[in-house]
């Protein structure tokens, strides 16, 4: 169980590196192009198709389920041991389909980062102005209140109090 943990990772990390050597350039896919296909039929020169890269899925677990399978055929024949098993062979093609997905989802995400991160900065910008003005209005209202109010205990006449003697006359204890 550790030993094909460990393979999983590994082939993670493998998708991920798979991924990006192909998004940066596909020469070996070209190649095989070339080989298998005639003239016609060959891949244009813009065009940035690999393996992995741009493929869908059924193409991608075709393409990585046949180079694990001719790499553990050869270890098989190499090594006498029996070290390639179903379980390992799986989890390798599993997570080297998981690593070129998550590279896909970070080439994207870095994608639209790029493409926003001029219109993010004018957003922040017009959040930090219309913020100023609210607290500038926040502040010219308090001042407005507070004169208010000191205008209007100015206003209102002092009411004349009572002795303490008359407030009991008034109330009937004396």
């Amino acid at each position: 169980m550790t030993l094909e943990l460990i393979l999983f990772v590994a082939a993670i990390l493998f998708g991920l590196i798979w991924y990006w050597r192909e998004s940066k350039g596909n020469s070996l896919y070209r190649f095989f192009d070339k080989l298998m296909n005639s003239k016609e039929l060959q891949m244009k020169a813009a065009d940035t198709k690999g393996f992995v890269y741009n493929q869908p899925f059924v193409l991608r677990l075709v393409f990585v389920s046949v180079l694990f399978l001719v790499a553990i055929v050869i270890i098989r024949f190499l090594i006498p041991i029996d070290f390639a098993t179903i379980s390992a062979f799986a989890s390798m093609i599993v997570g080297t389909l998981i690593g070129t997905y998550i590279a896909g989802g970070i080439f994207k995400s870095s994608e639209i980062i790029d493409e926003h991160t001029d219109s993010i900065g004018d957003l922040v910008q017009n959040t930090i102005e219309k913020g100023k003005d609210f607290i500038e209005d926040l502040k010219s209202e308090e001042k407005e209140e507070v004169k208010e109010e000191i205008k209007s205990t100015k206003e209102q006449p002092e009411e004349e109090k009572k002795s303490a003697r008359e407030r009991l006359k008034d109330k009937g204890y004396l």
